[in-house]
């Protein structure tokens, strides 16, 4: 159809060679798009691990094709450029309004808070993960740093020093089988504040229906 392109980021048509040989490039996009599978639900923890697995060893475009031809097509107009993925985002920030990062934004690799006095919300409920891993270096001062997850993402706060602070940790039950698509590590020092690492907040109508 118009408008979607491969699971591999290439425009598919006729004109396609499926023996071409697979570049690391190649490899790379699949197994973004297999994570973000499993972080939806579509494929199980030894599913994820038995594709990746052969994504990493593929030789051909054609044997990638086929770890990921029973998903859905990634829409042209979501497809992320080199330039949205990001190894290392830094956010500096003193006595200003509150930082938050949430709907599709685009998980990095490394992620530097240097704030001081303003309340940080990071959601991904909706995020882009394109990497198993997010280290999140903490130099923060004062208020509230909250980690919105959700299945699939795990948060240690074992590396981050508390002075004055405390973390409030709460997960939803889930299903044990649910892969991990995203550690989350916290490090670096938190003073004068709270940690409060949640699930979504309820809608309206999940309260209505809750048992």
């Amino acid at each position: 159809m118009p408008g979607e392109i491969s699971p591999l980021g290439k425009p598919s048509g006729p004109g396609s060679s499926p023996e071409l040989r697979a570049s690391h490039a190649d490899r790379d996009r699949v197994v973004d798009v297999l994570r973000v599978a499993a972080g939806d639900g579509l494929l199980t923890a030894d599913e994820l691990d038995e594709r990746v697995e052969a994504a990493l060893s593929a030789r051909t475009v054609s044997e990638l094709a086929a770890l990921t031809g029973d998903l859905p097509p990634v829409s042209a107009t979501g497809a992320l450029t080199a330039a949205e993925v990001k190894d290392v985002v830094r956010i500096e920030q003193v006595h200003s309004g509150a930082v938050e990062r949430a709907g599709r934004w685009v998980v990095p690799r490394k992620l530097e808070l240097a704030v001081t006095y303003c309340e940080v919300t990071l959601d991904f409920t909706d995020a882009v993960i394109t990497h198993d891993t997010l280290r999140i270096d903490v130099a923060m001062t004062g208020k509230t740093l909250t980690l919105v997850t959700r299945p699939g993402i795990v948060v240690d706060t074992d590396g981050l020093q508390l002075v004055h602070s405390r973390v409030k940790y709460r997960q939803a039950a889930t299903d044990p089988d649910t892969p991990v698509t995203l550690r989350v590590e916290l490090v670096g020092l938190k003073a004068h504040g709270r940690v409060v690492v949640r699930p979504p907040r309820r809608t309206f109508g999940q309260w209505l229906l809750r048992g």
